[in-house]
C-alpha cells in the first residue's frame, strides 16, 4: 500500500519582488532592458512530524520572504551566462552583450549563479536557497521542493525536484 503524502503550499501577495533584467535567446539575440512584478509560490513535501505538519507553514513563509526580498529593485544579471560578459566591480557592474553595454551601480544588482534570468532559472535558484536555508535554519529536508515563479499574470514556469 501507498504511503499518504503530505504537502504544504505557500503564496502570498507580499511574496513579490520587481526586478528588471533581459535575457539572451535563440544564440544570438537579446532583449531589451526590462522588469516584471514577480510573484513566488513555494510548496514542500514530507512527512508529518509529531505536531501533524509537514513544515510551518509560517516559517515557510519567511524564509521564502528572505530570498525574495534579496531580488527586490534589482537589475538580475547572470554570472553563468555563455553570451554575457560580466565584470563586477566594488561600485560599479558592467555587461557586455555583442557590441552592447550596460552599466550599473553595484548595489542596485544582484549577481545570480545561473546562465539566464529566465523565470525557469529564476525558480530553479529560488528551490535552490530555499533549500538550503529550510535544512540549515530548520534541520528539514523536503521528500519534494517546488518553486513557482509567475513573471506576469497567466505567464509562470515552476521547477521541482
Amino acid at each position: 500500500m501507498q504511503q499518504p503524502a503530505f504537502r504544504v503550499r505557500v503564496t502570498k501577495d507580499h511574496l513579490t519582488f520587481c526586478s528588471g533584467h533581459f535575457i539572451t535567446y535563440a544564440g544570438h539575440q537579446c532583449e531589451r532592458l526590462h522588469g516584471h512584478n514577480y510573484r513566488v509560490a513555494v510548496e514542500v513535501e514530507g512527512p508529518l512530524d509529531d505536531n501533524h505538519y509537514v513544515f510551518d507553514f509560517i516559517a515557510l513563509k519567511d524564509r521564502t520572504q528572505e530570498i525574495v526580498e534579496t531580488l527586490d529593485h534589482r537589475m538580475m544579471l547572470p554570472t553563468e551566462s555563455q553570451l554575457l560578459h560580466l565584470e563586477a566591480q566594488p561600485k560599479q557592474v558592467t555587461i557586455r552583450y555583442q557590441d552592447r553595454l550596460w552599466s550599473f551601480p553595484r548595489e542596485d544588482c544582484v549577481l545570480l549563479p545561473i546562465s539566464n534570468t529566465t523565470a525557469e532559472a529564476l525558480a530553479s535558484y529560488i528551490a535552490s536557497q530555499l533549500k538550503r536555508k529550510l535544512l540549515e535554519q530548520h534541520g528539514f529536508k523536503p521528500t519534494a521542493l517546488s518553486v513557482e515563479v509567475e513573471e506576469s499574470p497567466g505567464q509562470s514556469a515552476r521547477y521541482s525536484e
